[in-house]
């Protein structure tokens, strides 16, 4: 039987960069079934080995560095710097996650309180068995390694399916694990369309599914996992906000705010999309915001748009912005697919899609509001809530106004530098999705808890759990319970 290809492109120059097998359901039944077995061995290894082999593994990628971010630019058009700053705080959680799963994960005594003075109690993380990863192509090695590295930390062992458009850079990956860990596949790529991703999502020995895309495939791939209650995590993008306070140190929000919105073509899930500036300093940093644009361009400082079908979705945001609000710079024209151009345009309607709805490209609308709080209220009119930032020299303000931001992360006086610190969690609420990758509870994510009580000896008179119990010995019970929690606190 012909084995049937697709290509990935580059979306610059379309030019084929690799082609890549449609693996189907059959080939994915088999890929989990591999790593049903490669699971019980990784497992077996233990913390200690399973850390030696996946620092062994860094290794090999900081070995092949150059290489990956030149597969990274090709597949998907970003330039090589910032491919190469994707991989490096790839590496910077891979080591994380090695260097602290046994802390994390590893079994510990816990209380037992008074009621169970005469037990020993422990608590463990055990892993899941197979992990399903569908990665997308924005970031198409930092996003999926921040559930794989997790997972691989956790003691689970992985299918990945990487997105159509940056099929090269997952196989890549799983070839370059083998080299650490060369006697199970431990970490195996699938490529293929959404065929694919759906048999992988729907195989009832995958027992968590990672996705990371768009709210409306969360839906599906959920809908798929509900048949076999398979959990899932989902990261599905955001709607971000930038608040500017009246203290802010302008030129470096601008800078910011600015580098937030275009870095990456704008096809960043927590990039900034919506821009909350005070009245009081409202004037002052457009002007900042418009002296840095006008050196940035595209082709230059960040890429094409990578997937085809986005460029219709800036264009109507753009056109729908344009039309409603006062155009800064940029407009319709700056669509030149592949390729768009820096937008920003101010006064948006509120309730227009280029505010309400993800754009996914670099461009950002900007209002003036009356204070912070007002900023707040406005950021928070969102169905989603992924990440946000807030500018403000007043820690104290800054960081209440983080707290109150309906997102999973928030930056203060820096934009997405919560992606950077391997401990913080990394997920959202409401449309952006919710479960969480990266730090301790990225690693909990991809683990079962284990709690296992064992009585050390036999309370004298105090036998509840048998139908031998007497009266005497639950009257000494409700004693015992009134009086440690029946005095009332005044």
């Amino acid at each position: 039987m012909t084995t049937l290809t697709f290509d990935s492109l580059n979306p610059a120059t379309g030019e084929i960069v690799g082609s890549h097998p449609k693996q189907t359901p059959d080939a994915v039944h088999e890929a989990v079934g591999r790593a049903q077995e490669a699971a019980a061995w990784w497992a077996a290894l233990g913390h200690a080995e399973r850390r030696r082999r996946l620092l062994d593994y860094k290794a090999v990628l900081a070995q092949h560095l150059k290489e990956l971010a030149e597969l990274v630019h090709q597949e998907t058009g970003k330039p090589v710097g910032d491919a190469t700053l994707e991989l490096v705080l790839t590496l910077t959680h891979l080591d994380w996650a090695a260097r602290n799963a046994q802390k994390v994960l590893g079994r510990r005594r816990v209380a037992t309180g008074m009621i169970g003075l005469n037990l020993a109690a422990t608590l463990e993380y055990l892993p899941l068995g197979v992990v399903a990863v569908i990665g997308p192509w924005n970031y198409p090695v930092f996003t999926p390694m921040g559930s794989i590295a997790y997972a691989l930390a956790a003691g689970n062992a992985i299918v990945f399916k990487p997105s159509e458009l940056t099929p090269g850079v997952g196989v890549r990956l799983a070839e370059l694990f083998a080299e650490s860990v060369p006697e199970h596949p431990v970490l195996q790529t699938v490529t293929g369309l959404g065929e694919t991703g759906a048999a992988l999502a729907a195989d009832p020995r995958v027992k968590k599914v990672a996705f990371t895309g768009s709210t409306a495939t969360a839906k599906r791939v959920m809908a798929a996992c509900a048949e076999n209650l398979t959990p899932i995590v989902a990261e599905c993008g955001g709607k971000d906000a930038f608040i500017v306070d009246d203290d802010a140190d302008l030129g470096a929000a601008a800078d910011a705010c600015l580098w937030g919105a275009m870095a990456n073509a704008g096809q960043t899930c927590v990039g900034v999309e919506r821009v909350y500036v005070v009245d009081a300093v409202y004037e002052s940093f457009m002007r900042e915001l418009s002296g840095r644009v006008s050196k940035v361009k595209a082709g230059e400082q960040y890429g094409p748009i990578t997937m085809p079908g986005q460029v219709e979705i800036i264009k109507r945001h753009i056109d729908d912005a344009t039309k409603a609000g006062k155009v800064i710079t940029g407009g319709p024209g700056s669509v030149r697919a592949p390729y768009v151009d820096p937008v920003i345009v101010e006064d948006v309607p509120e309730d227009s899609p280029a505010v309400r709805e993800e754009t996914f490209g670099p461009t950002i609308t900007v209002r003036r509001t009356r204070d912070a709080q007002e900023a707040l209220s406005l950021a928070n009119a969102s169905s989603y809530g992924l990440g946000g930032t807030i500018f403000s020299r007043n820690a104290r303000r800054a960081t209440e106004l983080a707290r109150l931001m309906r997102s999973g992360m928030t930056a203060i006086n820096s934009v997405i530098s919560f992606a950077g610190v391997p401990s913080l969690p990394f997920g959202g609420i409401d449309d952006s999705g919710f479960g969480r990758i990266h730090g301790a509870d990225g690693l909990r994510e991809f683990a079962r808890s284990k709690a296992i009580a064992r009585q050390r000896f036999a309370l004298p008179g105090m036998n509840l759990t048998s139908f031998n119990r007497g009266p005497a010995e639950l009257e000494r019970l409700v004693r015992l319970v009134t009086f440690l929690h029946g005095r009332r606190k005044r």
